[in-house]
């Protein structure tokens, strides 16, 4: 890291310490809409010290990080679970963010990223179809039929994350059905409000049905017309655009698993450094213990290492040439996650159960890094 990274580093982790990590009991205990208000009071603090939406350029409000430094922040981030909300920086919203700047049009822009990178509005991305394997996302029935000056869409999402509260969703459909695989589908901008655009329910997750952005929905498009000027792109470049996406995406991900693990790691030794199984003997000097310990460490340093070096040749040679790499740090590091964050749940013992640490959350919630982006 340049001096100038590691300095930004030091005081962004100072901060979601301080300042994210103690509104973390009301939001596991209440939920997002008990910690809503304390959050936004929250980005106005980050705004004020030059920290919002670290990868965006600085003329949309941002950083202008590069993928490399914006890698070490998203480790920080990550801590918390709300950590990357807090900079405007949280899934899906920072993708779309991202697709928007480089294929939206300036209309486009105008109506639809700028709120959106200001914090005013949140947006969700509808890919996933509970009929076909989210493994194969060029096989979907959403459709998307040119009729005159509108697109009249029919289709059926699930895990449409962060739908609710949302303002707009980019939606990918169908236009093309005679194509090439790779180009029958676009992607569509469709505003929340839009007549036939119906919310079904939304998923809980092993129990937790969730609130706002921190939840998944399942929603219908029923006639759904919108303005052919909502197409985002070129029409029949919706998979090429998603799979842009995910470079990056792949990246701000796993470094947030990174962050995930680190403060996992740091409760595990803290808990098996403290608590006695008798007087005068404590957790941590039993070999299982240790051995989890060791197993831990080396797996997070070689998974940090391997996604750095994901991104450095992302910036340097593009996604395209990076490809294996990209899906080596998918599932290889969601891995890392899972074990570490097992680990220290069963080093905590029952009191890893509750929700009075964040482990039973990550648990819950980043199982599913497994399966999103990709299964492994």
């Amino acid at each position: 890291m340049t001096p100038s990274t590691a300095d930004l580093v030091r005081e962004v982790r100072e901060f979601v310490r301080e300042e994210i990590i103690p509104l973390e009991p009301a939001f596991f205990q209440h939920g997002f809409g008990a910690v809503l208000p304390a959050l936004r009071e929250k980005r106005q603090r980050v705004k004020a010290r030059g920290w919002w939406l670290p990868p965006l350029p600085r003329e949309w409000g941002g950083m202008g990080l590069g993928l490399l430094e914006f890698a070490r922040l998203s480790e920080e981030l990550g801590r918390s679970p709300l950590g990357h909300y807090v900079f405007n920086t949280q899934a899906p919203d920072i993708g779309n963010m991202e697709v928007l700047l480089k294929h939206g049009t300036p209309e486009q822009k105008e109506r639809f990223l700028k709120p959106l990178a200001a914090g005013e509005v949140r947006s969700s991305f509808a890919m996933t179809e509970p009929e076909h394997a989210g493994s194969n996302p060029v096989w979907m029935d959403t459709t998307a039929v040119l009729e005159g000056d509108e697109w009249v869409i029919e289709g059926h999402k699930w895990y449409t994350s962060g739908f609710e509260g949302s303002s707009f969703s980019i939606v990918m459909c169908v236009t093309d059905p005679e194509a090439p695989r790779y180009a029958r589908a676009s992607q569509i901008i469709v505003p929340t409000d839009t007549p036939g655009f119906r919310h079904v329910r939304k998923i809980a997750v092993m129990g937790e049905e969730g609130q706002d952005w921190a939840s998944h929905s399942e929603v219908r498009l029923e006639n759904v017309r919108v303005p052919k000027e909502n197409l985002l792109g070129e029409r029949g470049r919706g998979f090429a655009i998603a799979q842009e996406r995910l470079g990056p995406g792949r990246i701000h991900h796993c470094m947030r698993w990174v962050g995930i693990c680190e403060r996992s790691f740091e409760l595990m030794c803290r808990y098996a450094a403290g608590r006695e199984l008798s007087p005068g003997k404590p957790l941590g000097s039993r070999q299982a213990i240790q051995h989890m310990i060791a197993e831990s460490k080396a797996e997070i340093h070689a998974a940090r290492l391997m996604v750095l070096d994901a991104a450095e040749k992302i910036e340097r040679t593009g996604p395209e040439a990076a490809r294996v790499d990209i899906s080596v740090i998918k599932f290889f590091v969601a891995g890392v996650l899972q074990r570490v964050v097992d680990r220290a749940l069963q080093v905590h013992g029952g009191l890893g159960m509750a929700d009075d640490l964040p482990l039973a959350y990550f648990y819950r919630h980043e199982r599913a890094a497994r399966i999103y982006d990709g299964a492994d």
